[in-house]
């Protein structure tokens, strides 16, 4: 029947007449009453799919197939009594259509038939009573089915003549808010006295699927088939609701706009009439005339006007008009040409680098190079620096030093946790409130298109589903295509030649490969001692002297005093902790003075606890290496180098190896390469061949709570257990770093730098690194060279020799 092939006509069957056919009803039908007693068990099954019929209800259907076609001719010489069973979806034969079918169905009268020229059935059917199939009968070319006839019991009560009287309120507000639905419908409605009767009407004349109406067919106790048309009544009346509401709001933003529309065209009628002049040209004359005085590209003119056209003919109170003037507020202020006057005075930028920092030879003698080319080549292009090292080395104000050396505008953005793309390439106007991103915006800032631009905390940079910020900083990081910058608000080219941008990052390997293949990476390492203290006489403690309200003869440090600050209260690679230990002092020497407890205090060595409290760091390594199996190693951490101690020992048990400190998988293979390489060659070492037998193996490398990893401790914890197993303790004031191999040998590892300068602090005086790493000393302060001795190996026997040679 309604199985059609082609969908749209089988739904215009039944739409058309359903909205008053579905829902009448009538209790005496063509051939009288018929009870359940006298419909037959066995009926023929015609399957629906894209309708549902409720009992006492009347439906149109369409049969279009030939078996169903057949079934109707034959139903129509006997009793005209069908079954009408919902499917979910047409199947290719019987057995799979029966699987698709619903077990419970309406039985149906067959009111009216006629058949039309091809061959195709148009019907009037009336529903009878509920049925259950109990099985399918072969034997027709259509389905046939054994049936069981569902009574509906009568109920009564206070519940249901609640949930009745809700349901009849609620339908009669649907029929109100429902243009399609006649208002008879509802006194129909209300003449029915059946709780059962009238939840089959009304679920059969709500604009529900046919699943639920099928949920309402298959209640067949009266409470629950109250309760699901009560949901589904309470369903349709709010989405009926909402849609009237905002169907009256559209309306009436409508009739808001066109009432606003004609007085402000009365208006401007008006105020011609008066002589007066509109207040709306004069604004666009005004932007005319910035267009005409500013100098920029072609490009930039002809979008700018296009912009003022579209922006003359709209109304002020527009909500384009804001968008229009604030794109031409931005065009018109961009310095497209404007430059600042470059210093290209290569001795008095030199002179102001190391008036602002001391050190940092490195990238003073880059940006001396700069200003060299600059001078010889006047269109070089920016260079793209990336300052690298760990925090409070100086990297930020190095870039301020750096504009100021240059006669250059400074910028600073930071992008540490910047997710969103868009804060560098702005958002599209079509977004409400968009802006350009940070890049044009700090541009405009400066009032200039060649400023010192830095870029803060590259290597904190993050993505997520708002886009990636690092892979839109490869345009602007990238001197062959940032001549043609496109900010998506501008969505006009800016030239960021001329831009000399200055990134800074604690670490290089968070910066994605592609963004760090275009900057010229500077590495500003740990200060040593020496420049420390002359860091911190020339300027950390005038500055904290002048933010604390103090003269220079009201505070005076002794050389030793700031040493001791330096060494026993902080263990850093910057400086920031050295002038927060400073400005501490500084408070406290001010609340003596300003208590008039003295006139001026000089620090000492004995009273630096005084100030501070009692020393924090104290160098304990001449205290931890005196037993066997305890050796210093060298670590890199973000914030600098840093010692690292490893205590082997040993006791009972059965050749077992327990690694203790949190470490990492790398680290825990190179103790057991350590293990294995001594185990080899014992003899060579002098080691009991049987000192393995009935003996566990445990190292443990201190400061447990931080996690540790990396190949670089493999020299140091195989020197740990050869001097466990030997009895011998290493070397006083001896370090050491290098990854190792099974056959012995002693590979590079990186940071060399960081743990150099690391081991200076410490007061280390001789150190062992594998022999690949010598290239790397070329960095390292001639001071520190000078003050401590360098042993370089490749042979893991070589690093024994020196470190369990006659202790000092």
């Amino acid at each position: 029947m309604t199985p059609a092939a082609d969908p749209k006509t089988r739904t215009e069957a039944i739409e058309r007449k359903n909205r008053r056919m579905e829902v009448t009803m009538t209790d005496q039908p063509a051939q009288g009453e018929v009870s359940n007693e006298q419909l037959p068990g066995l009926l023929p099954i015609l399957p629906l799919y894209e309708a549902t019929l409720f009992p006492k209800m009347v439906l149109p259907l369409m049969v279009m197939e030939g078996e169903s076609v057949q079934l109707v001719d034959e139903v129509m010489t006997r009793n005209r009594i069908i079954g009408l069973l919902l499917a979910s979806e047409q199947a290719d034969n019987p057995e799979d259509l029966k699987q698709k079918l619903a077990a419970i169905g309406s039985g149906a009268l067959i009111l009216k038939m006629a058949k039309t020229e091809d061959n195709k059935a148009q019907m009037l059917v009336q529903g009878l009573s509920r049925f259950r199939v109990k099985a399918f009968v072969e034997g027709k070319p259509y389905l046939q089915a054994e049936v069981e006839y569902l009574e509906e019991k009568p109920a009564k009560g206070k519940k249901i003549d609640a949930m009745v009287s809700n349901i009849m309120n609620q339908f009669l507000r649907i029929v109100e808010l429902s243009p399609g639905l006649p208002q008879e419908i509802g006194q129909m409605a209300k003449s029915i006295r059946e709780p059962g009767i009238l939840a089959d009407m009304v679920a059969s004349t709500m604009n529900i699927t046919n699943e639920e109406k099928q949920s309402v067919l298959e209640a067949l106790e009266i409470n629950e088939r109250l309760r699901v048309v009560t949901r589904l009544v309470n369903q349709q009346l709010e989405i009926l609701e909402l849609g009237n509401k905002i169907q009256s709001q559209v309306k009436g933003d409508m009739e808001k706009s066109q009432r606003e529309y004609y007085l402000r065209q009365q208006l401007k009628a008006i105020k011609e009439e008066l002589g007066e002049k509109d207040d709306t040209p004069m604004e666009v004359e005004e932007y005319r005339a910035k267009i005409a005085e500013k100098e920029m590209p072609e490009e930039a003119r002809k979008e700018a006007d296009r912009e003022l056209d579209r922006l003359s003919r709209m109304h002020p109170s527009s909500a384009e008009y804001t968008v229009a003037t604030t794109y031409l507020d931005w065009i018109t202020s961009l310095p497209w040409y404007d430059r600042a006057e470059e210093n290209l005075d290569i001795a008095a930028a030199r002179k102001i680098l190391d008036e602002d920092h001391y050190g940092l030879e490195k990238p003073k003698r880059r940006i001396i190079e700069f200003l060299a080319v600059r001078k010889l080549k006047p269109e070089s292009k920016g260079p793209i620096l990336c300052f690298a090292g760990p925090p409070g080395t100086g990297k930020t104000s190095l870039g301020q030093s750096i504009a100021r050396a240059l006669g250059r505008k400074f910028v600073r953005i930071s992008l540490g946790g910047v997710r969103d793309e868009a804060e560098i390439r702005g958002h599209r106007r079509t977004y409400v409130g968009a802006l350009p991103g940070r890049i044009i915006q700090g541009i405009r800032r400066c009032e200039s298109n060649n400023p010192v631009f830095m870029l803060d905390e590259i290597d904190k940079v993050g993505s997520d589903f708002r886009g990636d910020p690092s892979s839109a900083l490869l345009e602007v990081l990238d001197p062959e295509q940032n001549h043609s910058f496109q900010d998506h608000y501008l969505d006009i080219p800016f030239d960021l030649s001329s831009v000399m941008f200055i990134t800074t990052a604690n670490v290089l390997d968070t910066i994605p490969p592609a963004l760090r293949d275009r900057m010229e990476v500077l590495q500003l390492l740990g200060y040593t001692l020496d420049e420390k203290l002359h860091i911190v006489n020339r300027f950390l403690i005038p500055r904290q002297r002048r933010a604390h309200g103090l003269k220079a003869d009201q505070i005076n440090f002794t050389r030793g005093a700031v040493k001791k600050i330096i060494s026993g209260y902080t263990r850093e690679a910057g400086l920031r902790n050295l002038e927060r230990e400073i400005g501490t002092i500084c408070r406290g020497v001010a609340a003596t003075i300003a208590q008039g407890e003295a006139e001026k205090v000089s620090i000492q060595l004995n009273t630096i606890a005084k100030y501070l409290g009692p020393e924090r760091f104290t160098f304990e390594a001449k205290s931890r290496v005196n037993t066997p199996g305890v050796v210093m190693g060298l670590a890199w951490t973000p914030t600098g180098g840093d010692l690292l101690f490893i205590e082997a020992t040993a006791m009972k048990g059965k050749k077992g190896l327990t690694l203790t400190g949190q470490l990492g998988d790398v680290m825990k293979e190179s103790a057991t390469a350590a293990l294995s390489f001594i185990r080899a060659n014992a003899a060579k070492l002098g080691i009991d061949e049987d000192f393995f037998e009935d003996r566990d193996i445990h190292i443990h490398v201190p400061a447990g709570a931080i996690p540790k990893d990396g190949p670089s401790a493999g020299v140091t914890m195989l020197t740990a257990l050869a001097s466990l197993m030997i009895g011998k303790a290493v070397k006083k004031d001896l370090a050491m770093t290098g990854e190792i191999t099974l056959r012995g040998q002693v590979l590079p590892v990186g940071g060399i730098k960081e743990k150099v300068l690391a081991a200076h602090r410490a007061g280390i005086k001789e150190l062992i690194l594998p022999k690949w790493n010598e290239k790397d000393l070329e960095d390292i302060p001639k001071k520190v060279r000078k003050e401590i001795a360098f042993h370089f190996v490749d042979k893991m026997l070589d690093v024994l020799k020196i470190a369990l040679s006659q202790r000092q």
